[in-house]
């Protein structure tokens, strides 16, 4: 089983966007700063501004965003794609195809990239 946390702004956005547009679901909520959504093995922990882990560090302040990501396998990434973008979902750039097979990065609601893969 594998845990990862995403720095999140709204926890509530999300919940939403993780258990509508990719599969997860609600495992526990603990009030307004933390919930943990779920997929197979994997548990996401979603903390909000209000979390302990959301807390200034002495080397700076966790913020979501960058390039670190969690990856989604998935059976077909144009035709998900299509389907989020469809949704208003952010997508970072085109469906993108090299010798392992395909991948597209999107944003959940707080701008924490997600990789969508399909192996060739």
């Amino acid at each position: 089983m594998a845990t990862i946390r995403y720095i999140v702004h709204d926890v509530d956005a999300c919940i939403a966007f993780y258990t509508t547009h990719l599969g997860f679901a609600l495992d526990k909520r603990m009030g307004p700063p933390f919930a943990m959504v779920k997929r197979g093995d994997l548990t996401l922990w979603l903390s909000g501004p209000l979390s302990s882990a959301a807390r200034p560090l002495a080397s700076g302040t966790p913020a979501p965003g960058g390039w670190n990501r969690l990856v989604i396998e998935v059976p077909d990434v144009p035709a998900m794609a299509a389907t989020l973008e469809a949704a208003g979902v952010r997508l970072r750039s085109a469906p993108v195809t090299g010798p392992g097979g395909t991948q597209l990065v999107i944003d959940d609601p707080a701008g924490n990239p997600v990789e969508l893969f399909t192996p060739a």
